[in-house]
């Protein structure tokens, strides 16, 4: 890539300790076709070194730099980078950098697009600066920590003309996709409520402290959240190969309303044709203590309850539809037409889908976006600048979902929601609900 291609506002290099200001916004020039993709990774724990590896092995991209507050963290993905290249020149050059502070990567002329895989309270400023830098972006779920978040991640993708990707990939997992497509087609009749089956809210982070190894920048692992002593909870030192359990805390993540929560309520709204709005009224269960029982209300009277059951179940007047990862169900009129869950059972998934693909949706009126491949969909649309399938408008809004539901629990209160506006009803939450305290000097 030329450096021309992308230019950067000088400010935004500065790594003092001077309040943070985001760029203004820089338009990107177009794409020369075949011209190859130039990434930067930030936030290199356990999930960014799976996108890693299915991003390094995409011939129409290379990955030339890496960023983490762990110094044996970024160290090792910078090696993991090389070693690759190394093996096989022909997709890139072994010339990996390593860098502390994410603005590094975001200043660089060379880089088009990054994938962040940061904990929640460090997706959005990233996110911002990279689309001001003129950067495509792919970044986690939830996409955002909070609603306000979500409102400015939404604007800045339409004022830059970016492309962006949230991470909510079972969107390309096609029993999410037919199952989704049942539903909008009738196959289960006039939908009532939509289960959805996950883990409790977030809650107050409560940690003792722990003696901190050199080589860990916590001042910047915590950013623009609440400064609080080190504990190996939050950030686990050097390369772990397990999702550590900073999501559980409110300050950090959002539990696992955000964390699964963000999968599932996400696919409710696929199947619901909700991608461009949102409950009206959320209700929290009646138990003050109660970690689930909460409830998502639209305007059209269909509820979506959190409960434990199946994964994501619709309940229609003509049958039911039920779907998670690898396990599909499809009903009618109290009988199984066609389904797979366990290996046990006799048969597969493929030839549940393949049943009810050819029976109910052969000349199905409705054909939702199918993706095959999350991170090809991602770096194609970077191509031909479409929408990716879960592009900022369906990452923002199914986080929003996630957040109003935790702010439901927290604050046990009903809450009225005006989804095409993306902001409270008359009377119906507190603005403070929205977002949150920003430690200095961060901000959105």
């Amino acid at each position: 890539m030329k450096t021309s291609r992308r230019t950067f506002l000088k400010a935004a290099t500065a790594l003092s300790a001077a309040p943070f200001i985001l760029p203004s916004k820089i338009w990107a020039a177009e794409r020369k076709p075949n011209d190859r993709i130039v990434m930067g990774f930030i936030g290199m724990g356990k999930q960014n070194t799976y996108l890693l590896e299915n991003f390094l092995r995409q011939k129409v991209c290379t990955v030339v730099a890496v960023c983490d507050v762990d110094t044996t963290r970024r160290t090792a993905s910078q090696q993991r980078i090389n070693e690759f290249y190394t093996g096989k020149p022909e997709l890139g050059t072994p010339e990996c950098s390593a860098h502390a502070d994410f603005r590094e990567i975001i200043a660089r002329d060379d880089i088009d697009a990054v994938c962040i895989a940061t904990p929640d309270h460090w997706h959005a400023i990233p996110i911002i600066a990279a689309l001001r830098a003129g950067k495509d972006v792919y970044c986690e779920k939830p996409l955002t920590h909070n609603i306000h978040e979500a409102v400015e991640v939404i604007r800045e993708v339409k004022a830059n003309k970016a492309v962006l990707q949230t991470g909510s990939m079972q969107r390309s997992m096609e029993e999410f996709r037919v199952a989704c497509e049942l539903v909008q087609n009738g196959a289960a009749g006039k939908i009532s409520r939509v289960e959805c089956s996950f883990g409790p809210p977030g809650r107050p982070c409560d940690l003792p402290e722990e003696p901190m190894e050199p080589g860990l920048d916590w001042d910047m692992w915590i950013g623009p959240g609440p400064m609080r002593p080190y504990n190996s909870v939050l950030s686990p030192r050097g390369v772990h190969t397990h999702f550590p359990d900073w999501r559980s805390y409110k300050e950090y993540g959002g539990g696992m309303v955000c964390d699964w929560g963000a999968h599932h309520l996400d696919i409710a709204q696929w199947g619901l044709g909700m991608d461009n709005s949102g409950p009206k009224l959320i209700t929290p269960p009646e138990d003050p203590n109660a970690t689930s029982g909460g409830v998502l209300r639209y305007k059209n009277g269909i509820e979506v309850i959190h409960k434990g059951g199946f994964g994501v179940h619709f309940f229609g007047d003509e049958g039911e539809v039920k779907v998670n990862r690898g396990r599909f169900e499809f009903w009618r009129d109290g009988k199984k037409i066609a389904g797979f869950s366990k290996r046990e059972d006799g048969g597969s998934l493929t030839q549940a889908i393949l049943h009810v693909q050819k029976e109910y949706l052969d000349n199905a009126k409705i054909k939702l976006y199918k993706s095959t491949h999350h991170v090809k969909d991602f770096l194609s649309c970077i191509e031909t600048r479409n929408k990716p399938i879960t592009n900022e408008i369906v990452g923002g809004r199914s986080a929003t979902c996630c957040h109003l539901l935790n702010q439901a629990y927290y604050n046990h209160e009903t809450l009225k929601w005006k989804p095409k506006r993306m902001k409270f009803a008359w009377r119906g939450g507190k603005a403070e609900w929205l977002t949150r305290d920003y430690r200095a000097p961060w901000k959105v």
